[in-house]
């Protein structure tokens, strides 16, 4: 089935390019930019793009790698303090020295 009559990708252009991307590199992060390159095409007026997400997302080897789940909590963990101290304001420096 054509996904894109602009650049004319098929299902199985999809689905081919996200098995060769995850033969290729076991821990990669397939987004459909990469699916794009990796077609040696670029998007163009992207209204496919609702049917191409499906067409990715029917793939089983789309999963994101279990080495990296783990990776969004610790981020977002990191990012909820951002390494600041508690009295991260120049008055309550001040005031407290």
């Amino acid at each position: 089935m054509i996904v894109c009559h602009c650049t004319n990708i098929s299902d199985h252009d999809i689905r081919s390019a996200i098995d060769w991307m995850r033969k290729a590199d076991p821990r990669t992060i397939i987004t459909p930019g990469k699916v794009y390159r990796a077609l040696g095409k670029s998007a163009d007026c992207g209204g496919c793009m609702p049917l191409f997400l499906d067409m990715m997302r029917s793939s089983d080897n789309l999963e994101v790698p279990m080495q990296l789940r783990a990776l969004r909590a610790a981020v977002s963990q990191e990012s909820a303090d951002e390494g600041r101290s508690k009295s991260h304001r120049i008055s309550q420096q001040i005031s407290a020295a």
